[in-house]
C-alpha cells in the first residue's frame, strides 16, 4: 500500500526550504564581507618597533597601536577594517573597499608626534601639551583649509610665544609632524619647494589663549587628514611595512563576476551529471547539494566571515566532497538491491555500511584545512574557514538530509519493487535466496587483476619520482614575491597589451623587472616582478602612473623577511597534515594503511610540485593552498578504498597466502572504482570550470587541483592499495596466519524488509 502522506511531506518540506532560500538568498549575499581580491582594497602587514631607544614591544604596547589604527581608520571612513596582531611584534590591517590608498596608507603608518620648535630645532611644545580629540578642521578669514587645536596649559603656551617673540628676526614657530632628532633640519628644509614640517608662521605677539592653529598650503582634503590624525593620536611606536598587496575595484569586480559565472557552471554540470546517473537518488542529491550552498553561504555570513576568490573556490569544490558522500551511499545502496534485497532493506543497509566510510573521510579533510587556517595566509585562512563549514554541512546534508528525503520515497512503498529508479536493471539482480554475498558480486572492472603488476605501478612513480628530482634541481619553482620577497605589479587594461610596451613603462621608471607575463583573453592583464620591496612611496608613484595609463592597478611588496617565514610556514603545513593523517589512519585502520596513505598522498604532492617546475607556472600562496587540498581529497579517496578492504578482511576472517591479501586488494578496487571515478569526474568537472571560466587570479589554484585530483586518483589506487599490499604480505610472511576480525556477518542478521 502507497503512503501518500509521505510523498506529500517530501514535496512540503522542499516548498519549505525553496520559499526559505528564495526569500532569503539575496539578503544574505549582500551581507557577505568581500574580501579585497573581490572589491578591492589593500592589506599591509607591519613589523612594530620601539619609537624610542630602550622602548620594548610588550602586548600592551601592542593593543594601545591596534587601538590608534582603528581610530585612525574610523576617521577613514572604512568599513569592516580588519586589525590583528601576528605573533610578538607583528599588526596585520586589511582595509577593504578602500578607494584612495595612497591617502589610508599615509594615515596609517604616520606616527603623528606632533612638536612646535624654533628655527634651530629646540623643542617647546609636543603632543603632549594638546587636549586629546579636539583637533579639528576650519577655515582662516580668507577661506584657506587649516587645522585648530587645544593647548592643556595656556601660560605655557603664553611662555613659548614670548620665547618666539624675542628671537626677532627669525621668530619662527616651526610646528613639526614627526621630527626626527638628528636627521631632519629647519634651516636645510625651508629651502625645499616641499618642505616636511606642516607650518612656520611668524609670530609677532605673545598669545594668551587655548587654541592653536596650524596655517600652511592645504587643499581640504589634506587638511581634514591631518586633523583626523591629531585626534586619533600618535602612535605608541613606529610602523615598518614588510607585506602589502593592494586590489582595485574593478579588478576585484571583474574577478568576482567571473568566478561565480565559474562555480555556477561547474555546480550545473554536477548537477546534471547526478540526476543523469543515479536517477532518483541522483534528483534527491540535487535538492540537498542546493541546501547545502544555502547553508554554507548562511553560516559563512553569520561568523561574518570574509569571502574571498579561493573562498568561492572552497565552496565550488565543496560541492564535489557533498557529491562524494551521496555517490558513496548510492553506490553501497545498488549492491545491496543488486544482492537481492528489497528497496526497503537496501536502503537500510547501504546508508549503514556507508556512514563510517565518509566520516573518516572528511576527518581526515578537516584535519587538513585546520592545518591551513593554522599556519596559512589572510586569503588562505579565508579559503580553509569555508572549506571546514563546507565540508561540516556537506556531511550533515549528504548524510542525513539525503537519508531523510530518499527515506520518505522509499517508506512510502511507492518504490516497492522498482530498482530502476535507483539505476539497477532487473538483470544483475540476485535472488535473495542464493545468499549472495555482495563481497563477491560481479563488477565491470573483474577483468583486471591490479594487485599482479604493483611492481610496475611502482616502477613507474619511482621513475616519474627520479625525473622530478632531475627537474627540480634544474629548473626549480618559479616562486612568486610571496616566498621570495620583492614586488608585483598587475596592470587590468582596457585593450591588449605587449611585453615591449610593458618594459618601455618600466624603463621610463628606471626599474629592473624579473620578467613580464600577459594574461586574459585577449592579453589585457599584465604582471611584471620587481626584485626588492618598495617603499610606501615607490608603491604609489607606480600605482598612480599605470593607473592613469592603463587601467585598475595592484602593486603587492613582500619583504625577505616574511617571504622566508611564509615559506617556513608552507613547508611546516604539509608535514603536520602528514602527520596527524597518519596517525588518524592508523589509530582507525592501521599503521600499515597510515603509512601506505600518507606515501600515496607525498607522491601526489611531489609530482605536482614537478608539474609546476616544468611548466614553469608561478607558486603563490594559493599554491600550498591547493596542495594541501588534494592531500584531503587524495586521503579522502584512499579510505574509501581501505574501508572496503578493511570491510572484505572481516568477511574472510583469516588471510593464510599471499593470494588471500590479494584478492581482498583487488575486490575492494574493483568495487569501488565506479564510484572513485564519479567522485573524481565531479570534482574534475568543478575544478575545470573554475580553470576554464574563472578568474585569472586562481587559474594556477586551479590547474594545481585538476593535475592533484587525476594524480590523487591514481595514487590511492595503484600506489596506495598496492603498497599496504606489501606490507601486509610482510607481515603473513613473519607472523604466519593472520587474524582478521573475528566478527562475521550472517544473512540472517541482516534486514530481509
Amino acid at each position: 500500500m502507497v503512503k501518500r502522506s509521505r510523498i506529500i511531506a517530501f514535496f512540503l518540506i522542499i516548498l519549505l526550504f525553496a520559499g526559505l532560500m528564495g526569500g532569503t538568498t539575496n539578503s544574505i549575499l549582500k551581507h557577505i564581507n568581500l574580501g579585497l581580491d573581490l572589491q578591492g582594497g589593500f592589506e599591509v602587514l607591519y613589523k612594530v618597533e620601539p619609537a624610542k631607544k630602550g622602548q620594548k614591544i610588550t602586548k600592551d604596547v601592542m593593543t594601545n597601536t591596534v587601538e590608534a589604527l582603528d581610530r585612525r581608520v574610523n576617521a577613514l571612513g572604512v568599513n569592516e577594517p580588519t586589525i590583528t596582531i601576528e605573533g610578538k611584534d607583528k599588526i596585520r590591517v586589511q582595509l577593504a573597499g578602500v578607494k584612495d590608498q595612497k591617502e589610508a596608507r599615509d594615515i596609517l603608518a604616520t606616527t603623528a608626534n606632533i612638536s612646535f620648535r624654533d628655527v634651530n630645532d629646540n623643542k617647546l611644545m609636543d603632543g603632549t601639551d594638546l587636549v586629546e580629540g579636539k583637533a579639528k578642521q576650519s577655515y582662516t578669514q580668507n577661506g584657506q583649509p587649516n587645522v585648530v587645536l587645544q593647548v592643556k596649559d595656556r601660560k605655557k603656551f603664553h611662555d613659548v610665544t614670548q620665547k618666539i617673540v624675542n628671537m626677532a628676526p627669525n621668530n619662527q614657530l616651526i610646528i613639526w609632524l614627526d621630527f626626527e632628532e638628528g636627521k631632519d633640519s629647519y634651516k636645510e628644509e625651508v629651502k625645499k619647494k616641499d618642505p616636511k614640517f606642516l607650518s612656520n608662521p611668524n609670530v609677532r605677539e605673545v598669545f594668551n589663549t587655548d587654541t592653536v592653529t596650524i596655517e600652511g598650503n592645504f587643499t581640504i582634503q589634506e587638511a581634514q587628514n591631518l586633523a583626523s590624525l591629531l585626534k586619533a593620536g600618535a602612535l605608541p611606536v613606529k610602523l615598518k611595512e614588510t607585506y602589502s598587496t593592494s586590489v582595485g575595484a574593478k579588478f576585484g569586480e571583474h574577478a568576482l563576476n567571473k568566478t561565480i559565472e565559474a562555480g555556477i557552471i561547474g555546480v550545473a554540470v554536477v548537477f546534471l551529471f547526478m540526476l543523469f546517473y543515479y536517477r532518483l537518488p541522483g534528483l534527491i542529491a540535487v535538492v540537498t547539494l542546493s541546501i547545502y550552498i544555502y547553508l554554507t553561504l548562511l553560516v559563512f555570513d553569520l561568523i561574518n566571515g570574509v569571502l574571498t576568490l579561493p573562498g568561492i573556490a572552497a565552496l565550488v569544490l565543496g560541492v564535489g566532497m557533498a557529491v562524494d558522500a551521496n555517490i558513496i551511499t548510492y553506490e553501497r545502496i545498488k549492491e545491496e538491491l543488486r544482492v537481492g534485497r528489497t528497496v526497503k532493506a537496501a536502503f537500510a543497509a547501504g546508508n549503514k555500511q556507508s556512514f563510517m566510510t565518509i566520516f573518516d573521510a572528511n576527518i581526515t579533510t578537516i584535519l587538513a584545512a585546520v592545518v591551513l587556517f593554522v599556519y596559512g595566509s589572510s586569503s588562505v585562512k579565508g579559503f580553509a574557514t569555508l572549506l571546514i563549514i563546507s565540508i561540516l554541512l556537506s556531511f550533515i546534508t549528504a548524510v542525513y538530509g539525503s537519508r531523510l528525503f530518499l527515506g520518505l520515497w522509499v517508506n512510502s512503498n511507492l518504490l516497492k519493487n522498482k530498482p530502476g529508479f535507483f539505476g539497477v536493471k532487473q538483470k544483475d539482480m540476485h535472488d535473495i535466496s542464493e545468499n549472495m554475498d555482495a563481497h563477491k558480486l560481479p563488477t565491470k572492472f573483474d577483468r583486471f587483476d591490479f594487485v599482479k603488476h604493483h611492481n610496475k605501478f611502482f616502477m613507474f612513480s619511482i621513475i616519474l619520482t627520479i625525473v622530478g628530482i632531475i627537474v627540480l634541481s634544474v629548473f626549480k619553482l618559479n616562486l612568486s614575491i610571496d616566498y621570495t620577497s620583492g614586488t608585483r605589479v598587475e596592470v587590468l587594461a582596457k585593450h591588449s597589451l605587449t611585453a615591449s610596451q610593458l618594459q618601455k613603462d618600466v624603463d621610463k621608471l628606471n626599474l629592473s623587472t624579473e620578467d613580464i607575463v600577459l594574461s586574459g583573453n585577449k592579453n589585457e592583464i599584465g604582471v611584471m616582478r620587481f626584485k626588492g620591496a618598495f617603499n610606501k612611496a615607490e608603491v604609489a608613484h607606480i600605482t598612480d602612473y599605470f593607473t592613469k595609463k592603463y587601467g585598475p592597478t595592484n602593486v603587492s611588496t613582500v619583504s625577505p623577511t616574511v617571504g622566508k617565514e611564509l615559506a617556513k610556514n608552507a613547508f611546516k603545513s604539509v608535514i603536520i597534515a602528514a602527520i596527524g593523517i597518519i596517525i588518524y589512519v592508523a589509530f582507525r585502520f592501521e599503521w600499515r594503511m597510515g603509512v601506505a596513505a600518507v606515501v600515496a598522498l607525498l607522491h601526489d604532492a611531489f609530482l605536482m610540485v614537478t608539474f609546476f617546475s616544468i611548466t614553469r607556472l608561478e607558486v603563490d600562496l594559493t599554491f600550498i593552498a591547493a596542495i594541501l587540498t588534494i592531500i584531503g581529497y587524495s586521503i579522502n579517496d584512499t579510505i574509501v578504498t581501505f574501508d572496503r578492504i578493511r570491510d572484505h578482511m572481516k568477511f574472510k576472517g583469516r588471510l593464510k597466502t599471499a593470494e588471500d591479501i590479494a584478492e581482498i586488494v583487488n575486490v575492494g578496487l574493483r568495487q569501488t572504482l565506479t564510484r572513485s571515478i564519479n567522485t573524481v569526474l565531479t570534482v574534475v568537472i568543478t575544478a575545470a570550470a573554475l580553470f576554464i571560466f574563472g578568474s585569472e587570479s586562481i587559474q594556477n589554484f586551479s590547474i594545481a587541483l585538476l593535475v592533484g585530483l587525476i594524480m590523487g586518483c591514481y595514487s590511492s589506487i595503484f600506489i596506495a592499495a598496492q603498497l599496504w599490499y606489501v606490507l601486509k604480505k610482510r607481515e603473513l610472511k613473519k607472523k604466519g596466519p593472520i587474524k582478521t576480525v573475528k566478527e562475521k556477518r550472517k544473512w540472517s542478521d541482516e534486514p530481509q524488509v
